[in-house]
């Protein structure tokens, strides 16, 4: 039977573990930030809280961690739109403590999702309600209130777009999780907007040569590029001679093959491999597990699917777990 090792309250929102799974971050209605440890890491056997703060005034919708090589740090975003960074640091003898080292807010509107990437520098890229793309970059890696705002664009494939004032219900986010050799920062975003343009998930690569970020695929097919993506994941890559990333939609859940190869105008080819139904309503979440063959996914229907493909690669739900009371 499975132990619980950690009961959340009613006015709990979101949690985020760390990457090496010891550390649980959560965010609550009242704008609290909560970290968990595990009293006893080798036993794994139950959560204690570490840290208790109320942090903002408003709920927390969203937390994530920042990759590990940079420290104890979490970003945490709030339903009015505002990013802030908390940083775990020590002061003299006191017991160690999280405090706010960045706040990044816009007056005209609100961040709906964030994730972090890290090759030779740490960056964040944050969607906007307004259909913006923000990317940060850090500047000194000992110092995480130092970044400087690398680049703004839209979701858009063609950088001309002629359509009125957006508006981005939510943004889904999810950077390429391979790290080193010479591959250059790359990460997926689709929107839940009004505007059928912003909506497609497309993949963005920084052009070291040019110094921009330049859309190299659009994972949908002509018919649909105006759907909008309600989830992103992109799967890690174990050896594979292509990249495998999720997308969900109102339509399903779709598999896509991404090529390596671009063609002559710097595109990479694209496949769907399947398309896949089970969840009654919205997909609210995506994971792969590590090795990137197993996906999970969660929904408004309250159900936590885990789909595989088999030896032949046809992809199956091979499972479903039913909440429990």
């Amino acid at each position: 039977m499975a132990k619980e090792l950690l009961k959340f309250n009613n006015v709990t929102t979101c949690s985020s573990w760390n990457y090496s799974s010891t550390r649980l971050a959560s965010g609550s209605k009242d704008g609290s930030l909560s970290i968990f440890d595990f009293t006893h890491p080798s036993s794994s056997s139950s959560l204690r809280s570490s840290f208790n703060s109320k942090i903002h005034e408003g709920t927390i919708v969203k937390v994530v961690w920042v990759p590990p090589e940079y420290g104890d740090a979490v970003a945490s975003v709030t339903a009015d739109g505002i990013v802030s960074l908390w940083e775990e640091v020590a002061n003299d003898s006191q017991p160690l403590q999280w405090k706010n080292c960045k706040t990044f807010r816009c007056s005209s509107s609100k961040v709906l999702d964030v994730q972090f990437g890290s090759l030779t520098t740490l960056k964040m890229v944050a969607a906007y309600s307004d259909g913006h793309v923000r990317v940060y970059e850090l500047l000194d890696p000992l110092e995480l209130k130092n970044w400087q705002l690398q680049a703004e664009f839209q979701n858009v494939v063609e950088s001309v777009s002629a359509f009125g004032k957006a508006l981005c219900l939510s943004a889904s986010i999810s950077w390429n999780p391979q790290k080193g050799g010479s591959q250059e920062s790359s990460f997926i975003i689709g929107f839940n907007s009004n505007t059928a343009e912003l909506n497609s998930s497309k993949v963005w690569e920084f052009d070291q040569a040019h110094q921009r970020w330049l859309p190299v695929a659009e994972l949908a097919l002509p018919e649909d590029k105006g759907d909008q993506v309600y989830a992103v994941a992109w799967a890690p890559n174990i050896g594979r001679s292509y990249e495998t990333i999720a997308v969900a939609t109102h339509k399903g859940l779709g598999i896509w093959n991404l090529g390596l190869n671009p063609d002559h105008d710097g595109r990479l080819p694209v496949e769907r491999v399947a398309l896949l139904s089970g969840h009654e309503g919205m997909v609210w979440q995506m994971e792969w597990d590590m090795s990137g063959m197993t996906l999970a996914t969660t929904g408004h229907d309250g159900m936590v699917r885990l789909w595989q493909s088999n030896l032949n690669g046809v992809w199956h739900q091979q499972a479903a777990l039913e909440p429990t009371s």
